[in-house]
This record gives structure tokens, C-alpha cells and sequence, in this order.
């Protein structure tokens, strides 16, 4: 561990479960599902988790909502909502700031397919800027005053764990100061649920929504496709004390590496998995056996689940510490979802508990054994943290948090 200290002084999300970090924490921790047929479903793969209760007059002007696409929308709003959690509400802050967004697409698809296939004469001035994933972090920069680096890091599933990463080493490395970064998505669209229900990768367990998304249980069929954002502010230790920060907790620990192996399938032994995480550990300077909990990438399908699993019994070199995937009750966010577990884990580090995963059941034959939280919270008190993602593309990427 070499460089200045980097700790989380905000956070914010818009997601399925919630629009502030306490309401999705509580669904997570009562383990309910948020999953829902959409309206004027066929039966055959309409399931979502969408962020239902959300409300952009809170955050926009009429007009300003006019000319944001959806996925921009929620990533602004968790943003400015971790930056009043940081204290930093109404303030153009000092210093030398950066704004790193991870996203899949944001809204692309959806802006896409609406204009293109629905509504072919609704192309106008704000199409461009609608369909550009780099809207969120050009629009937060402007929103806020935030003059230095302004990126957008694509990863498929790992985007927004890699953003945050790399927002940790720009810190952490002195190029900047401080960082507003997380990740956004908005892909629920007939293209999308097209894609991925042709790709086998989507839950058909129609009948019962809630449940659907079963993240490393034996009766697991897929994932359940989910929208949301969510965001940190990341600060060096020197800068929030001089301050007077809340400090959530250290981030400590960052890596990222590939599979080299297949577009969408993972290596299925979890070894590359395994040397990110393994090289995170490292780099937080935390040996495997003061992990207190792992927050998985989790998916809920089968190849993903298994392989997680194994890369998590190689890291540890065996059943490892309690581990926790939130997807059981948000579904799959995409770019956003590791930067949902981030804020999930850094939440957990500071309060010691850590959500069980919806609907498991059992452990699947065949699987390698791991320490799944089930049907109720895990207490474990507070203590550093691991989280994965792993994007199709072989994208690994894995975060470390330790108490402040």
C-alpha cells in the first residue's frame, strides 16, 4: 500500500430498493426482492427491477429533464445526493477534483430504440446528447463546477467498480485530491431484454417475480435485469479531516485484470477472478484472513455464480469469510452494479452487519462451497471488506474497504 490514504465521505444512490442509502439498505437486509412484470408483458421475459418512486422535479428543472435521458437522470440525482451527504451541498468545492462514471450504455439502448424504432421523427438537437455515455459525467461537472478530469469507463458488468477504482488511484497517486464517482444505468428496454433473453442469460421465473433473482442458490436461472445508480465521494484523509468530514469508511484496496477467455462466459476455474482479488488484498495491504465479508458480483446465473464461487474458495483458500450479493433483491444494474455494492459494502464495513441474499435456498451440487448469508443478517462488527464485479469481456475488477 504506497500513496496518500483515500476515504468515502458521501454517499447516494437511486435504485430498486430505495432512493437514499438507509431505505436500500433495509430492503437488503429483509431480503426483498424488488423484481416486477413490466406492463403489457407477454409472459415470456418481462421482469425488471426499475426505480419506480423516482422523481426528477426533485432534482431538475422542466427543462433541464426534457434534454437528460433516463440513465442521466438517475446518475446525476445519486450524485448530487452523495455530495450533500459529504457535507458539500450548495458549495463549488476547493481543490483539485475528479468525476469518473462507470456505465454500460447508460440509456443509449433505450433512447435508441424509442427514437429509432418507435418514434423515428422525435430525432431532434437533444438525440446526441441523450445517446452519449458520457452525459452523466459532462453534466456532473457542469452541475457542480468540477473542473479537472470528467471520464467515463465502459467495463460491461465492471464499470462501475472500475470507475471507482480509478478514481481511488488518482487519489490515492496525487493527481487529484478528491473524486465524485460511481456508476449509472438505465437498460431496461425491449432491445436489451431481447439480447439478453436470447443470450439465455434472463430469469424466466415469471411466475413469481420477487423471487427470481437467486443468486448462488441451486434453483438459480438467470438474472433479473435492474436500473439504478450510485455514487461516492472519495477524498484524501488529510483534505476531509482538514474539513471536518464524516468519514464512512477507507477505501484501501483496488485491482482490475482479465479473463482472456471468452466474450461472455468466464474463465469457469474463477483463477483470474481469484489473482483480482487476491492482488486487491494486496494492495489494501489486508491479508485473506482478516476479510470479515466478501459482497459478490453474484448474478444469479449459473456459469457466473460458479465461477465466482470458485475464485472466491481460491482467494481464501477454502469456504472463506460470509458472503452477500445484493442482486438478489435489486436485480442486475449493469455499469451501476458495482457501484451499488460499493456503497453496500462501504455501509456494512461501518455498521458490522451484512445483508443475507434473497431467495437462496440451498447450495448447488457441484458448486464449490462458500459462506452464503441466508435469512437473516450476518453481525460480523466492523472489518475490511471485499467487493467483486466481472463484466462480460472477462472484466474483473475488486475493491477493498476497511473501517475508518
Amino acid at each position: 500500500m504506497t500513496g496518500r490514504r483515500v476515504v468515502v465521505t458521501g454517499l447516494g444512490v437511486q435504485c430498486p430498493a430505495g432512493g437514499t442509502v438507509d431505505e436500500a439498505f433495509a430492503a437488503l437486509l429483509a431480503a426483498k426482492g424488488t423484481a416486477a412484470l413490466l406492463p403489457g408483458t407477454d409472459g415470456r421475459h418481462r421482469l425488471a427491477c426499475r426505480v419506480d418512486a423516482f422523481d426528477p422535479d426533485a432534482y431538475f428543472s422542466p427543462r433541464e429533464a426534457r434534454v437528460l435521458d433516463r440513465g442521466t437522470q438517475l446518475g446525476v440525482a445519486a450524485a448530487l445526493d452523495a455530495f450533500a451527504d459529504a457535507g458539500l451541498a450548495g458549495r463549488t468545492p476547493d481543490g483539485r477534483w475528479c468525476t469518473i462514471v462507470g456505465t454500460g450504455g447508460a440509456g443509449l439502448a433505450a433512447e435508441a430504440e424509442r427514437v429509432m424504432v418507435r418514434d423515428a421523427g422525435a430525432v431532434n438537437a437533444r438525440t446526441v446528447p441523450k445517446l452519449m455515455p458520457s452525459s452523466t459525467a459532462a453534466w456532473l461537472s457542469m452541475r457542480l463546477g468540477l473542473t479537472g478530469p470528467a471520464l467515463t469507463i465502459a467495463t460491461a458488468c465492471a464499470s462501475g467498480t472500475n470507475a471507482i477504482g480509478e478514481a481511488f488511484q488518482a487519489i490515492r497517486s496525487g493527481r487529484c485530491d478528491a473524486a465524485l464517482t460511481g456508476g449509472t444505468e438505465a437498460p431496461v428496454s425491449d432491445l436489451v431484454l431481447e439480447g439478453f433473453y436470447r443470450s439465455r442469460a434472463l430469469s424466466r421465473r415469471t411466475g413469481d417475480p420477487a423471487a427470481a433473482s437467486r443468486p448462488f442458490d441451486a434453483d438459480r436461472d438467470g438474472f433479473v435485469l435492474g436500473e439504478g445508480a450510485a455514487f461516492l465521494v472519495l477524498e484524501d484523509l488529510y483534505t476531509a479531516r482538514a474539513r471536518g468530514a464524516r468519514i464512512h469508511c477507507e477505501l484501501a484496496g483496488y485491482a482490475t485484470n482479465a479473463d482472456a477467455h471468452h466474450i461472455v462466459a468466464p474463465l469457469e476455474d474463477g483463477s483470474r477472478a481469484a489473482a483480482c482479488m487476491r492482488a486487491a488484498l494486496d494492495d489494501a495491504g489486508v491479508a485473506p484472513d482478516e476479510v470479515a465479508h466478501v459482497n459478490a458480483h453474484g448474478t444469479a446465473t449459473l456459469l457466473n455464480d460458479r465461477s465466482e464461487a470458485a475464485a472466491i474458495r481460491r482467494c481464501f483458500n477454502g469456504a472463506g469469510p460470509p458472503v452477500t450479493a445484493p442482486k438478489g433483491v435489486v436485480g442486475h444494474m449493469i455499469g451501476a452494479a458495482g457501484a451499488f455494492e460499493a456503497v453496500v459494502m462501504a455501509t456494512s464495513v461501518r455498521t458490522g452487519r451484512v445483508p443475507p441474499v434473497a431467495n437462496h435456498r440451498a447450495q448447488p451440487d457441484g458448486d464449490a462451497e462458500i459462506t452464503v448469508v441466508r435469512d437473516r443478517p450476518a453481525d460480523v462488527g466492523p472489518g475490511p471488506a471485499i467487493s467483486n464485479s466481472f463484466g462480460f469481456g472477462g472484466h474483473n475488477a475488486s475493491l477493498v474497504m476497511v473501517p475508518a
